[in-house]
């Protein structure tokens, strides 16, 4: 238990230093389907993610929308967050003899809740993401899951920084009015 402890503590104490939260990040997303995701904050504590996959167990392409609610959780850049949206999908299964027409292309609502880490430039999460088809599919409900890696394009950092340049740029320029009365 003693040699587990130190490895513990050293992960959390670093994590806790560089934990930081984005505004813009994309990547990929493995799991039950494959694709990409882009993730962007559009509030304090909400999100909008789009996500284009396609599927290992099907011949399906899929494009998914969703907005989540973030919380945070023990420590800054760790979130617990769940959300929904809408998927719209485009089915290339042939015909078979149960179906000889295919299957025409789905949509439908997806539901999703998960996990997030964000360190430094990576944001990292791990998700539960059931879809029900409203129209077309194979199924008419999927449960998914999926590891996604994103590289976090413009942080709280950087829009800090940006501001503070902002603010400077103001005090010259109120500086150099006044100076020259």
């Amino acid at each position: 238990m003693k040699n587990l402890l130190l490895p513990i503590l050293f992960v959390f104490a670093t994590t806790l230093l560089t934990a930081q939260s984005y505004i813009t990040a994309g990547g990929i997303r493995l799991g039950t389907d494959w694709g990409l995701t882009f993730k962007q904050r559009v509030l304090k504590h909400t999100t909008v993610e789009g996500i284009m996959q396609q599927s290992f167990q099907r011949e399906e392409f899929m494009v998914t929308g969703l907005v989540a609610q973030h919380y945070p959780v023990l420590l800054n850049g760790l979130n617990f967050y769940f959300g929904g949206g809408v998927h719209k999908g485009w089915n290339n299964q042939p015909s078979t003899f149960e179906n000889p027409n295919g299957f025409k292309n789905p949509f439908g609502v997806t539901a999703i809740g998960g996990l997030e880490l964000t360190l430094g430039r990576l944001n990292l999460s791990y998700d539960y993401k059931p879809a029900m088809n409203l129209a077309g599919g194979e199924r008419t409900f999927y449960m998914q899951t999926g590891l996604s890696a994103r590289y976090v394009f413009y942080s709280n950092r950087d829009l800090k920084k940006k501001q503070r340049e902002r603010k400077k740029e103001e005090r010259r320029k109120k500086l150099r009015f006044w100076g020259k009365d």
